[in-house]
């Protein structure tokens, strides 16, 4: 297979500005320097790569769009069934959901999207309110409503639920090597015996769509604390919504994460399981970024241990409820407070 050029400025302003004159609104050619009309917008609009994007793949198009390009061509799958999802989901979520201005490839066989940006600063700059978890629990209500038939037609692939047991074990041992660097004290994770990780395995339920990338990067937020967007529905799966209630454990903080999952339905099983998940990931993510094993830098992985680490009400049960009943769990929920 023919190496994909790398993306240049030079080539992206070309490309964004052919897609801006098939795009309906192509207004961000004034945001050049010069202002409509001038020399900059004969160049094309003003394009810089997006901070934390894995390489020269996403770029800003002036302050309105945000061009992606596939580097590959299992990307260019992925991108593609993402775009199709987008639309699939939109109706059924009360938070925006990231649209495609104009398409095309950037080379042969690697499409491109420019997509309208989305107001509001990323989960790491703002913190989300009690509007804010209400609009997180309406996301996952949203997300159980998506009909599965339709997404996996659409190529969304079914993902197994993970072993609590198997990720407890690594999270000992990542612990261990965390606690020899003066990170985090491993008998915190003594709360998670091995017949409680037993307990919160998944129960039967029907299948449901997990975004299953719930980062902060990914959750736009308002200054007022208001979830107004959700990006980055390329890692979306049929599986396990623990997943989602552990990404805005690491996302947003563990009582804030369960209680809304509490409020779209969920009971105490599955928001144990997602806040174990939770705690589990970041002991072992960190870890191994201080190892040098991963790609994340470490302040914001100590910032996710954190935030998942933060107590909540709901974990001093002994055990988790008997029953795999969601509905007869929800009088336990941890949405009457969290630990003062």
């Amino acid at each position: 297979m023919t190496q994909a050029p790398t993306p240049t400025a030079d080539t992206v302003r070309r490309l964004a500005r052919n897609l801006l004159q098939d795009a309906t609104d192509a207004t961000d050619v004034t945001d050049a320097p010069g202002g409509a009309g001038g020399p900059a917008a004969v160049r094309g609009p003003q394009v810089r790569p997006v901070a934390g994007s894995a390489g020269p793949t996403a770029w800003w198009v002036g302050s309105r769009h945000v061009l992606r390009l596939a580097p590959d061509r299992e990307a260019a799958l992925r991108q593609r069934r993402e775009l199709r999802l987008r639309d699939l989901v939109r109706p059924y979520v009360p938070v925006r959901v990231p649209a495609s201005a104009a398409r095309g490839e950037w080379a042969p066989g690697l499409p491109c999207t420019l997509d309208t940006a989305l107001p509001g600063g990323t989960g790491e700059e703002h913190d989300v309110s009690a509007l804010g978890e209400a609009d997180l629990a309406g996301l996952l209500t949203g997300l159980r409503e998506v009909p599965v038939r339709q997404a996996e037609t659409l190529g969304v692939p079914r993902a197994a639920p993970r072993d609590l047991h198997t990720l407890r074990e690594a999270a000992a041992h990542a612990a261990r090597r965390l606690a020899a660097a003066d990170e985090f004290d491993p008998d915190r994770l003594a709360q998670l015996t091995a017949s409680a990780a037993a307990q919160l395995a998944v129960q039967p339920g029907p299948p449901v769509l997990v975004h299953h990338g719930l980062t902060g990067e990914h959750l736009l937020v308002g200054a007022d604390g208001r979830v107004r967007g959700v990006l980055g529905w390329g890692d979306a799966v049929v599986g396990d919504p623990a997943e989602d209630i552990a990404g805005l454990a690491r996302a947003v903080g563990s009582p804030a994460a369960v209680r809304a999952a509490t409020l779209a339905g969920y009971g105490a099983r599955p928001c144990l399981r997602g806040l174990w998940l939770a705690r589990c990931d970041t002991v072992v993510r960190l870890a191994d970024a201080l190892a040098g094993r991963a790609a994340a830098p470490p302040p914001l992985l100590r910032s996710e241990l954190r935030r998942a680490w933060e107590a909540i009400l709901l974990e001093r049960l002994t055990e988790p409820p008997a029953g795999g009943a969601e509905g007869e769990e929800n009088g336990k929920s941890a949405e009457s407070g969290e630990d003062g």
